[in-house]
């Protein structure tokens, strides 16, 4: 029998697994190129879009929201087509580094052509590419760990998201700068830089990786267990509970960036452009990270047991009060005041802890609770959370436009709607929060309960 070309399982080893660098620095780059487009996007939109003879052809704020949002959606369907594709077909390696060159067309798409036509195929491949791999990027970071290392898990997936917004801020920071002084080709170009950066930096540390091949007789035989399948459609019924969740912490990047243009935003002897204000969630993730390991969680294990879904419950209802906020900012605008960016700011702190709570918690939660054959697969149903998220807001945005042009929920109305979702679903969340059973599978290892 031929010798694989790549180890096919993880190091037995208790240290950090190597090519783990590889994959924090490729997610750091690629974080970069995503954020970086998605930072800009709705100001481009309403702003700069241009039809085919090179006039200026902007779109409505409400349009450019719901245009926003179904890209968002489109981005976290993908997910579970790229999870297919590297559990059944490809690998999660293949999978990564071909959706990886789609991703990066769809950079050069966005950089060269600034009509709505460049703008559906840039972000169409766009969606193919980011969401094609997200689902294993996440997964193959799991998979490089053992019986061995376990304990050093869940320092791993901080890592990771350290690095997701390391990459984020850094491109919400440049982005809009470059867009404002330079032009959409420049600032869509330079995150596509970037994408070619990650897919070159994950290509590097190929030998490193614990390569997991696709196993399709394997995961067709783990979806016919009837335990298997329970278990998959219990972890859907949480992963219905997030929907709102995302549905509220994606318009950050929209709603709120509108928003801020009404805002008086000069703070510490600047005056920050309105895309620029989401800059302050990747560093409040940086400081709320070790916060909330080292601080926060220590001192409510104190008062209860702190399962994954009661963190989940908790970040649920801080939601609601980032929402509240906004509601109030936008009940200052309505009243024809300018209030000061830093309730804006304030928001983003309350939200952000409600991130941390939720979106990491999912994160490592997807990957224990999924069968060994089945990784990718979980983590794409997982995303299907963002994506319907998203779609809801698309949804919402397009029926509250009328025939004559004029919207409905304008003002504070808007942001109330999105806050009393919410909490209704936060409410009836407490009722599953006792009653799930938390189960754990890691590569090469036994079932552990």
């Amino acid at each position: 029998m031929a010798k694989p070309e790549y180890r096919t399982k993880p190091l037995e080893t208790s240290a950090m697994p190597p090519g783990v660098f590889h994959l924090v620095a490729n997610e750091a780059a690629e974080r970069f190129s995503y954020y970086g487009m998605k930072a800009i996007l709705v100001v481009f939109m309403t702003s700069m879009l241009m039809n085919a003879q090179g006039e200026i052809d902007s779109m409505r704020e409400v349009e450019a929201m719901e245009y926003f949002h179904r890209f968002g959606a489109a981005v976290y369907f993908f997910p579970f087509v790229g999870a297919l594709l590297a559990d059944a077909l490809w690998g999660k390696y293949k999978t990564i580094i071909i959706l990886s060159l789609v991703y990066c067309a769809g950079h050069v798409a966005l950089a060269l052509d600034h009509t709505r036509l460049g703008l559906l195929i840039g972000l169409t491949f766009i969606a193919i590419g980011s969401g094609g791999i997200k689902p294993c990027v996440s997964a193959n970071l799991g998979d490089q760990f053992s019986s061995m290392n376990r304990h050093l898990l869940p320092k791993a997936f901080s890592w990771f998201y350290f690095a997701i917004n390391v990459g984020a801020f850094c491109s919400i920071m440049l982005t809009p700068t470059l867009l404002e002084n330079y032009g959409a080709g420049v600032a869509f170009g330079v995150p596509g830089i970037l994408m070619f950066l990650a897919t070159v930096i994950f290509w590097a540390g190929r030998n490193q990786y614990a390569h997991i091949p696709a196993d399709q007789s394997g995961l067709i035989q783990e979806l016919k267990d009837p335990k298997v399948r329970k278990g998959i459609l219990r972890l859907v019924g949480i992963y219905l509970f997030v929907v709102p969740f995302w549905s509220l912490f994606d318009q950050t990047a929209s709603a709120w960036v509108l928003q801020a243009q009404h805002m008086d935003r000069h703070l510490m002897g600047i005056e920050w452009l309105p895309s620029q204000i989401q800059a302050i969630n990747p560093i409040l993730i940086l400081m709320f990270i070790p916060l909330f390991v080292y601080g926060v969680y220590p001192l409510l294990g104190r008062c209860m047991e702190l399962t994954a879904l009661r963190k989940i419950s908790i970040g649920f209802f801080v939601t609601v009060v980032a929402f509240m906020i906004s509601a109030y900012i936008e009940q200052l605008i309505a009243e024809g005041q300018t209030p000061s960016i830093a309730w804006q700011l304030l928001a983003f702190v309350v939200m952000t802890a409600a991130e941390v709570m939720v979106s990491i918690t999912c994160l490592e939660f997807s990957y224990t609770q999924a069968p060994l054959k089945l990784k990718s697969l979980i983590m794409g149903i997982f995303l299907l959370s963002v994506s319907l998220g998203n779609g809801f807001t698309s949804l919402v945005n397009r029926w509250i436009q009328n025939p004559d042009g004029s919207v409905m929920l304008t003002g504070p109305e808007y942001y109330w709607f999105f806050a009393g979702v919410m909490f209704l679903v936060a409410c009836l969340f407490l009722f599953v929060v006792g009653r799930y059973q938390e189960t754990s599978y890691l590569q090469a290892t036994e079932r552990e309960v």
